[in-house]
Formats: structure tokens, C-alpha cells, sequence
């Protein structure tokens, strides 16, 4: 019997997900669920799912992996909600980038038996540059030579965690173990910075004095810098992981603004040499990120041969491939 893994959730990260997992339609049966009937139709269409499920607790009944791909305003009353209908073994696993709270409504709500691990995706670095990639479209290859960050609460059982491991393998990524204040702050810069960045370019110009003139030559610039705050989490998302994150961003914040009292003392003091030199660290600093990015090639020390290891296969559904000795 296939393993059935839920989605619920089926916008550009959960419908990536399983038109992923489509590879593995044999071994697995992928269940989506979704508030909008027009997203499930989509899911369906789309092969990003074999069968859709509008009543949630129906959904996630019969399965081994529930993925919760939903903003993190959402993401505590599904919790409550799903817990009675979840069968012991269980492993829920999430998508949203900033995990503090999550972790606290898992263990409050999952009942004994069932498990937690959050996930970080980091797309395919070959959509980095995709602007016209819609945040409700979805790709098969969207984590591609990506990484998930795999964040296991303490205590957490060994089997679950590689478990989750072994789901991220299937999606064609590399998980990354960390734990959550480490996933947290680098998520503080790499992804709620640039948010509220965007936030606050737009506040500084929009309605400000000039702007009925300057609205008519924003260009790419423009549109590229302030294109976080639309492309990522919704507001209520973003305001809730920027305050359950408050120590990291706020520290985030602070850098920035210091960064940006160096460019204008520079300017104002005519420092040409200084100006200089910030603005092509930064372009350099880009250029090397960008590189690092795209090569994909996060080289590590080699590691030594484990002895004749279960495949992912053998671990995701259940070890049903045994092999059979002195054969």
C-alpha cells in the first residue's frame, strides 16, 4: 500500500511539493488539501496531487507524513485543529521561515506518538532571477539543488528526524541540520530583512513629497527593491515572524541602519574614496553570493562510508524493501 503523505496547502510551495513527489507515484499517495476549492482544482490539474480532500480531518487520517505548506498565521489553529484525527507515528512537518512559535503550538497540540519537524526551503537557484514567476505558480524542479533547513525540536526520535531528511532528498534538496535559534537568525537575515527593507524603501518614498513626479520613472530598481514585500509572506505572516523573531531582527535592523549611516555620512562629507569603496564591497560581496548560489556547491569535508545503510526507500515507506540474506 502506498505511503500517503498530505499537503495541505496547495499554493506555490505546497503544489511544488507535489508535483516533486510525482516521481514517486508508485510508493506514494499524495493527498492535497486546501481553504480555496479553486486551489484543490488547480493541485489536481496541475499533478500536483492524486487526489484532493476538502474536509481537513478526513486528510491528514491515514497519513504518515502531513506537510503543512500555509502562512504562520494559519499554522496554529490547523495544528489544534488536525491533532484528534492524526494516527500515532505521525510526522508533521512545516514550511514557514521563522519556526520560534511553531515548535511551542506542536508540542502544546500534537497528541503522544505524533512528531514535529520544521523545514526551511531555499528554492532552485535558477529561479532566483524568475520575476515573472508568480508566488501561486508552481514548478517540479522548484527545489532542485535547493536546501531545507531541518529544524528537530530536542527530543525528537532519531527516526523521525531522518525521516524528514529522506522527504527533502525526494524533492530533489539537501536537508541541512540546524537547530531553531541558528535557522532563525540566518532566516532574520537572508529572508525578514529584505521584507522589511522593502517595507520601509516604500514608506520613505510612496506619498512623500516628490512622489506624484517620481511614481512615473521608478524603474527596475525600484521595482526590484521593493518587490519583497509582495513576493514572500503575506502581512500578518511577516508582522507575526518579525516579532516572535525580535531579538535577531531587531539586531538585523541595527546593522543595517548603522550600514546606512556610513553611505550617508559619505555622501554628505563628499568622501569619494570612502563612498567608493562601500559601494563596490557590496557589489563584489553580491557577485561572490551570487556565484556561491547558482554553483550550488556547498562544499564540505568528505565524509567517511556508512556500512550498508537502508535506502530512502526502505526508511520513507516503512521498510517493506527487506533485503534477503545468503540469497
Amino acid at each position: 500500500m502506498p505511503t500517503q503523505i498530505t499537503i495541505i496547502g496547495l499554493g506555490q510551495i505546497g503544489a511544488s511539493i507535489g508535483m516533486a513527489l510525482a516521481a514517486h507515484k508508485d510508493s506514494i499517495l499524495r493527498v492535497g488539501h486546501d481553504k480555496k476549492s479553486e486551489a484543490e482544482r488547480d493541485a489536481l490539474k496541475k499533478g500536483a496531487a492524486d487526489k484532493v480532500e476538502h474536509n481537513l480531518p478526513r486528510a491528514v487520517q491515514d497519513a504518515k507524513i502531513v506537510v503543512l505548506s500555509i502562512p504562520l498565521s494559519q499554522v496554529r489553529e490547523t495544528l489544534e485543529f488536525i491533532a484528534p484525527d492524526l494516527k500515532k507515528g505521525t510526522v508533521v512537518l512545516d514550511t514557514t521561515p521563522i519556526k520560534a512559535d511553531v515548535q511551542k503550538w506542536a508540542k502544546e497540540f500534537l497528541p503522544e506518538g505524533c512528531h514535529y519537524v520544521g523545514l526551511v526551503p531555499a528554492v532552485n537557484p535558477e529561479y532566483l532571477y524568475d520575476f515573472h514567476l508568480a508566488p501561486t505558480t508552481p514548478q517540479p524542479d522548484l527545489f532542485s539543488r535547493g536546501i531545507f533547513l531541518v529544524d528537530a525540536p530536542h527530543g525528537t526520535p532519531e527516526q523521525a528526524v531522518i525521516l524528514a531528511m529522506d522527504f527533502v532528498r525526494l524533492l530533489g534538496a539537501e536537508p541541512l541540520l540546524t537547530d531553531l535559534v541558528e535557522s532563525d537568525g540566518l532566516m532574520s537575515s537572508a529572508h525578514l530583512l529584505p521584507q522589511l527593507l522593502s517595507a520601509a524603501l516604500l514608506n520613505a518614498t510612496i506619498d512623500q513629497p516628490g512622489w506624484q513626479e517620481a511614481r512615473k520613472v521608478a524603474g527596475n530598481a525600484y521595482a526590484i527593491a521593493t518587490a519583497g514585500l509582495v513576493h514572500q509572506d503575506e502581512i500578518t505572516s511577516l508582522k507575526m515572524s518579525a516579532l516572535q523573531n525580535r531579538a535577531n531582527i531587531v539586531h538585523k535592523l541595527d546593522v543595517t541602519l548603522a550600514a546606512l549611516r556610513g553611505l550617508r555620512d559619505d555622501i554628505e562629507n563628499e568622501d569619494d574614496e570612502g563612498l567608493a569603496l562601500r559601494l563596490e564591497s557590496a557589489r563584489s560581496g553580491r557577485s561572490r553570493w551570487l556565484s556561491e548560489r547558482m554553483s550550488a556547491d556547498w562544499s564540505k569535508p568528505e565524509e567517511p562510508e556508512l556500512p550498508d545503510t537502508p535506502s530512502i526507500s526502505e526508511r520513507l515507506f516503512g521498510g517493506l524493501i527487506r533485503k534477503k540474506h545468503g540469497k
